[in-house]
């Protein structure tokens, strides 16, 4: 008796809207990708939603683009986005959002860590509880110590300064409505400052606990350096979202300090010099001519960052808008 073909399903025209795209970066899960494609295909299509899965590979070396074209085969509404080398997963995520339809969004890693069945409880969160994005919470984190204490304290330190009450700033598993990946450009690493960018954009954000799996296929993308780096990235993060638009707000507060203190310390040899007092071998004397000319530097740069912030100011960047009735 042959073998019975399974039936294509249903996809939409490539022009037409989607309820929900899952974005998935993958670099080396040659052995992840036909799994999690199976089990996010039947979590959705038991919720009833039009769908993609992309897979964007991010430089791969192994048989990663071949397995999803496998797998497209059974299912069109499995899409490969392959780069040309490893950008990084900030690229890769913009590739993918770029190259999708759904008015939903959902990211989440290649390596099956992540849960699809976790994927309904996103929906509900965006829907009931009028969120724009919803990050996940690893509570319980099946990694080594030498990645969960790090994280833990880069978590702590992340929602501190950015005042953004995350837990797990570095879970890939989240949903975005799509006004929000459309008003915040990604770059170098920031992909995991996304909740802190729609933040200050006006989004609604939210949190959920999910559940994290153990690793099954290849081994981890990460080292040491992410922490570093992604202190760093935060660093830039809360420079372009506080003071990108008045530069001399950061340049001036520094400037005016370093003036300040220079000045007070050149009066106090002054009121020294006027008593009789030799100041030609007094350190303190360079020390405040130098604090002073580093201020007086320190404020021509904010005021040079100004004029600059002027010259390519774009309105439509300045304010999101929710809603417009006209």
């Amino acid at each position: 008796m042959p073998a019975r073909s399974r039936p294509q399903p249903t996809a939409p025209s490539p022009a037409g809207p989607l309820d929900v795209s899952v974005v998935v970066p993958v670099l080396n899960e040659e052995g992840s990708v036909a799994e999690l494609a199976a089990r996010v295909a039947r979590v959705l299509e038991e919720l009833g939603k039009s769908f993609e899965i992309v897979f964007v590979d991010d430089g791969s070396r192994d048989g990663t683009a071949e397995a999803v074209r496998r797998v497209h085969q059974d299912d069109p509404r499995v899409k490969l986005v392959r780069l040309r080398r490893n950008f990084g997963k900030a690229a890769a995520l913009t590739a993918g959002f770029e190259h999708s339809r759904g008015a939903i969004l959902i990211t989440m890693d290649g390596d099956l860590q992540d849960d699809p069945e976790e994927i309904p409880r996103f929906l509900s969160a965006l829907e009931e509880g009028g969120l724009d994005l919803v990050s996940g919470w690893k509570r319980q984190r099946h990694d080594p110590i030498s990645k969960r204490y790090p994280s833990k304290l880069f978590n702590a330190v992340t929602r501190r300064l950015a005042r953004v009450d995350l837990h797990d700033f570095n879970c890939g598993f989240k949903a975005y409505r799509r006004e929000v990946v459309e008003e915040i450009a990604l770059y170098g690493e920031l992909h995991r400052y996304i909740p802190v960018l729609a933040s200050r954009r006006g989004f609604a954000i939210g949190e959920i606990e999910v559940r994290h799996h153990p690793r099954r296929h290849g081994v981890s993308k990460y080292g040491w350096d992410r922490f570093y780096k992604g202190l760093l990235d935060l660093i830039t993060v809360l420079f372009i979202t506080r003071y990108t638009r008045r530069p001399l707000h950061l340049f001036g507060l520094i400037g005016l300090g370093f003036l300040g203190v220079g000045f007070l310390i050149n009066v106090y040899l002054a009121l020294l010099w006027l008593q009789g007092s030799y100041l030609s071998n007094r350190p303190l004397l360079l020390l405040g001519v130098l604090l002073m000319v580093v201020g007086v530097q320190v404020l021509t740069t904010g005021l040079i960052a100004e004029m600059l912030a002027s010259a390519g100011f774009r309105r439509a960047e300045s304010y999101s808008i929710r809603e417009l009735l006209e």
